[in-house]
């Protein structure tokens, strides 16, 4: 996609580079404009993304104006910048170094990296460099020490940022280093910057290490990405999703984050800006599904057993998000010093959704444990005993109202989904008993999951509209209601879920997109865009139900809305197809991916253990 750079940029003109421990965005100009290290949650280095004045940035960027296009390099996570002027041609390659255990036992490197390669192509570049560390969500301004050969040396609280490059860099002010550099044809430069925290922070190397370091990750990338089993027509929006998901996914334990950034506005200039850099359990279930569907066993393991770890801590209970080492205490707090994605205050970081009550994840959480046995996992007697003591927490808790699974801000209620989430949970553990997964006495589970079906038949259900509704003896819809049939709730071709399916599309659809559910009802200022998830459901439920063609142009439709390197927000601007919210979001990226394969499996060109299919004789007929 060719264009001329915008300032500031809008949400969908960065992309995103990242080492499986944290992630950077780099906008289509060349600025990295938000890096959080040592991990996802970490305190920032950069954010000129929710302030430009202030926030601080690393910058290369054309000297006179530039037309760019950008792509990632095949099947990776390297992200190819170039940048056509009037006399000559560069290209800017980004990426956080990876490679195989093997290799890091070779040779010293840095934990935590980011690259920049320079490349002239043709005639003559002049290149503006410009690096401004602002840590610690841009509230300190420290020192930029030139140390010669050293690179560029800045401290702060047992941390160390190392900026080593071959151009001409000086300090400028106490806290930015600037050059400018000339770039011609066939010559290669490199930048890179590491980051130490509590012992001498390994130096980069530069040059021929440099390069092996380039060919190194683009074959770590590569040799993941081939892994992949999905062989559809839609592969290449699928593999990118996946690379993505591996992106946003913390190594060490397993998590995978929401998103990587925090306070991206719902709404531009509007108060929706949440912090985003957490695990939501809500994910469990469709995250490890996902990642079992497209192959990535090992992925899907290390996930569920951070999803069992983490559990235990708030054990019989479970919270909303935890992070990524399961931590479960994560206070919201503003800054008020930071003036907003395009003034769009408060900017929080924290998110004080951890301490509502949403009964759904039982379900999810259940959901997933039981795809994890059918797929060859061992659920051993401890991790019964905890599941277990799930179930009775839901027996206890469901007629409870709550916040849903959107954390809605304006008081508990009796969301359907909610209850029918519950009776999830409660199936799934009878199944697993049923299966030789676990065992334990289930006459009790079995009596409440009944009672629960009635009561969601009766209360959820408006017999005039002949709908699902979104809460007990209410009359709106929400469009988390499609995933009834993909639960296994109901039989997706059930005339009561048919007639649902018709009235999301007519109350919350706008130009092939849905609204969540009925804009300006959550107790919070009108103002959010269209949901990508929930778009990407419905395309899965029209394919369930049979109209393979109809599901097929909406998801053409749908994938229009990505960027140019197909990365998907929270939300889509339905005027403009802007992308809306945190950046990129894994939630809306598995929403794709599940579409992808329910059509697939649609078209009969794929067998699919999922949703009905694979919960069988579950989804019936009301």
């Amino acid at each position: 996609m060719s264009r001329l750079p915008t300032h500031p940029p809008g949400i969908g003109d960065y992309a995103i580079i990242g080492d499986c421990r944290s992630a950077a965005l780099v906008s289509g100009d060349g600025s990295l404009d938000w890096l959080c290290w040592p991990r996802f949650d970490s305190p920032s280095l950069f954010a000129a993304l929710l302030d430009p004045d202030v926030g601080g940035h690393f910058a290369v960027r054309p000297a006179a104006p530039c037309r760019t296009t950008r792509r990632y390099v095949g099947d990776t996570n390297v992200l190819e910048t170039t940048f056509r002027g009037a006399d000559g041609v560069v290209r800017l390659i980004d990426l956080m170094p990876v490679s195989s255990e093997e290799d890091k036992h070779q040779a010293l490197v840095p934990d935590h990296e980011i690259l920049r390669a320079i490349e002239g192509v043709e005639g003559t570049v002049e290149l503006d460099i410009r690096y401004e560390p602002r840590p610690d969500y841009a509230r300190r301004r420290p020192r930029v020490r030139d140390r010669g050969a050293l690179g560029f040396c800045t401290e702060h609280g047992g941390q160390v940022l190392i900026l080593r490059g071959d151009v001409p860099l000086r300090v400028v002010e106490s806290g930015a280093v600037h050059g400018r550099v000339t770039v011609r044809a066939g010559e290669r430069r490199f930048l890179s910057l590491v980051f130490g925290e509590g012992e001498p922070a390994v130096l980069p190397l530069l040059g021929e290490e440099a390069e092996r370091k380039i060919r190194r990750s683009l074959e770590w990338w590569e040799a993941w990405a081939a892994r992949c089993q999905y062989a559809g027509p839609y592969r290449e929006s699928v593999i990118r999703s996946a690379l993505t998901l591996k992106l946003l996914s913390y190594a060490p334990s397993g998590a995978v984050v929401a998103a990587p950034t925090t306070s991206l506005p719902e709404h531009p200039g509007g108060v929706r800006n949440w912090d985003y850099r957490y695990c939501w359990l809500r994910d469990a279930s469709l995250t490890l599904q996902a990642l079992f569907d497209l192959g990535y066993a090992e992925e899907a393991e290390a996930f569920m057993s951070w999803l069992l770890h983490t559990t235990r801590i708030t054990r019989p209970e479970l919270q909303v998000l935890y992070t990524v080492f399961g931590e479960a205490e994560l206070p919201e707090r503003e800054l008020p010093h930071l003036a907003g994605f395009a003034g769009s205050r408060p900017v929080r970081v924290g998110n004080d959704a951890h301490g509502q009550l949403q009964l759904d994840i039982y379900g999810e959480v259940m959901d997933a444990a039981y795809e994890f046995a059918n797929r060859g996992g061992t659920i051993d007697r401890v991790t019964a005993g905890l599941l277990t003591g799930f179930g009775h927490a839901v027996c206890r808790r469901w007629q409870e109202p709550d916040e849903g699974i959107w954390e809605i801000r304006g008081g508990r209620r009796h969301h359907t989904y909610s209850k029918v989430m519950c009776w999830v949970a409660l199936d799934r553990l009878i199944r697993l008993h049923e299966e030789a997964h676990l065992r334990g006495d289930v006459a009790a589970f079995r009596a409440v999951r009944d009672r629960i079906r009635r009561e969601v038949g009766q209360r959820g259900y408006d017999d005039e509209a002949g709908t699902f509704v979104s809460v007990l003896d209410g009359h709106d819809v929400d469009a988390v209601l499609l995933l009834l049939a993909r639960y296994g709730f109901v039989d997706p071709s059930d005339p009561a879920m048919l007639r649902t399916c018709e009235r999301i599309e007519r109350d919350l659809g706008v130009r092939g997109l849905l609204y969540r559910y009925p804009p300006a009802s959550d107790g919070l200022p009108p103002g959010e865009g269209a949901f990508g998830i929930c778009s990407f459901w419905w395309v899965a439920t029209r394919a369930a139900q049979g109209d393979v063609e109809g599901a097929m142009r909406a998801f053409d439709h749908l994938l229009g809305f990505g960027n140019d390197v197909g990365l998907f927000a929270e939300e889509i601007a339905p005027d403009s197809g802007a992308p809306l919210g945190n950046f990129p979001q894994a939630f809306t990226h598995v929403g794709l991916i599940d579409a992808a394969l329910t059509l697939e499996h649609a078209s009969g060109t794929r067998k699919r253990r999922s949703g009905t299919e694979r919960i069988q004789q579950t989804g019936v007929h009301l």
